[in-house]
């Protein structure tokens, strides 16, 4: 009998090694998998606990006490002085002279102006 192996005894060792390789893969990628469905669940999670946004914008002024504009909630370019407010809020700066965005048009909104 001779020491070195068959070529059947090396394929069938190469055929044990391949199928652990691929166990362990499998594995790795389970456990990625499972990461990202928790990833994705937080996140789910995260938006359904997001409080809606506010309906109305108004943006203030560098010295943060003068109203600069107002902006619906959905504006895509409020500004950074921003603070939320209400219908009557939103109206009542308006009627006030405070600017109307003329991006998304707040006061058409209101029913202020045409």
């Amino acid at each position: 009998m001779s020491d070195t192996p068959s070529r059947l005894e090396l394929l069938q060792f190469t055929r044990r090694v391949v199928e652990q390789q691929a166990r362990a893969s499998l594995r790795q990628l389970d456990r990625w998998i499972a990461d990202e469905e928790r990833r994705e669940a937080e996140r789910r999670q995260a938006e359904e606990r997001r409080p809606p946004p506010p309906e109305w914008l108004i943006e203030r002024g560098l010295d943060r006490s003068s109203l600069a504009a107002v902006h619906t909630g959905d504006c895509w370019d409020p500004g950074k002085r921003q603070m939320p407010a209400t219908r009557e809020q939103a109206r009542d700066a308006i009627r006030q002279q405070v600017p109307a965005c003329s991006k998304c048009r707040p006061g058409t909104r209101l029913g202020l102006l045409e």
